[in-house]
């Protein structure tokens, strides 16, 4: 008796450490750091024009690219080689677009990663060097400078009968590989106030985070003026407590409120449903008529002693076979379901993601369908 009553111990501990009392409620929970964006903490879309030279061959081609031509002459010009009127035809040169992120408070000479890809019709940037490319922004004025060897994922090789490429050889990194020059100005200590914006707005959630600041701070803190913002009121603090405030109310845990919504990408046959998907008492059918045609044609050839005058004919044989779903069975699904059963309900009827995509759109027409469905 003493195994029966110790595995009826383990198992009653087992179910009290898998119950809801047994499990803390904040684990269920997102912060909200995870939820919405800080006022002002934002990247800065940097882009740049510049040359990549040390190509094997496999540069822009200057006949075809004359931006190409114009930046190699202007360039050498600088260095003190004068090119123009002489005619070059080298293939170890590409001009490329430079993009880059600059974070927010990025400090000047701090180092970020940069994209190069290709403009011209370079075959490939493999085994080239970025030169001095200086990054602007959308005011105009130059926040970084960009230079070094680029790492190169793809690749492409060719011979005269076969080919082989992997990857995009015309586009590749730089790790570090631009100098942050200037600084965007922001002053977060002297804020008074700030606004938390949402990345998915929603009135539920956006009060529910209002709540939970308040918690916190006190009655009035914060406020959710729409759907997307939630408006802070800063204490009278010093520089380095607002830090340490933002960093409190990141770490509050709310529980995220989300629409009832289906996602349908109907070029992949991508399907997403939200938790909340409901579908009234509907019954649903599927079926195809699918009717296919085979040829396969069969020769005749004479016999050996066959009269003179006998040929050999190609004799048609068509097979023709009519498939209308027979066994494919009306199927209810009962109203109020959850995603699961709803799911399992259409899995029943045996049907691909392009079918059900189908008719998740007729039983939105029907006006069964509680969500909203967004096709991609």
């Amino acid at each position: 008796m003493k195994p029966i009553r110790r595995l009826l111990a383990i198992l009653a501990a087992l179910a009290l450490a898998l119950s809801p009392l047994g499990t803390p409620s904040a684990f269920a929970f997102s912060r909200i750091k995870d939820l919405a964006d800080v006022e002002g903490v934002r990247d800065n879309m940097l882009v740049g024009y510049g040359l990549v030279v040390g190509l094997n061959g496999t540069g822009d081609s200057l006949r075809n690219s004359p931006f190409t031509l114009q930046s190699v002459q202007s360039m050498l010009e600088r260095l003190g080689v004068n090119t123009r009127g002489a005619t070059l035809n080298t293939k170890n040169v590409a001009a490329v677009m430079v993009t880059a992120s600059l974070p927010g408070f990025s400090a000047q000479g701090s180092r970020i990663d940069i994209t190069v890809s290709a403009l011209g019709d370079a075959k490939s940037l493999q085994g080239g060097t970025l030169l001095v490319t200086p990054l602007l922004a959308a005011d105009g004025e130059i926040y970084a400078v960009a230079q070094g060897p680029i790492a190169v994922g793809g690749f492409k090789a060719e011979a005269q009968a076969a080919s082989i490429e992997r990857g995009v050889p015309t586009s590749g990194r730089i790790a570090s590989g631009a100098i942050v020059e200037r600084e965007v100005p922001f002053e977060l200590s002297s804020l008074e106030r700030m606004r938390l914006s949402l990345r998915n707005p929603d009135f539920t959630t956006a009060k529910r985070i209002e709540d939970a600041i308040n918690r916190m701070l006190g009655g009035g803190a914060a406020i959710a003026t729409n759907p997307a913002t939630v408006e802070l009121v800063l204490p009278h603090r010093g520089p380095g407590d607002v830090v340490a405030l933002l960093t409190d109310i990141e770490q509050l845990r709310v529980d995220p409120d989300q629409p009832a919504k289906i996602v349908i990408d109907e070029e992949s046959g991508i399907i997403v449903m939200g938790a909340e998907v409901r579908v009234s008492k509907v019954a649903i059918a599927q079926g195809n008529l699918t009717i296919k045609i085979t040829e396969a044609p069969q020769v005749s050839q004479p016999l050996p002693l066959a009269p003179d005058g006998a040929e050999t004919v190609t004799v048609p044989r068509s097979d023709v076979t009519v498939d209308d779903s027979s066994d494919r069975k009306l199927t209810v699904v009962e109203e109020s379901v959850s995603l699961q059963s709803l799911v399992d309900g259409l899995n029943a009827l045996g049907i691909g993601p392009r079918d059900m995509i189908s008719i998740l759109q007729a039983i939105k027409a029907a006006g069964a369908l509680q969500a909203e469905i967004e096709v991609m």
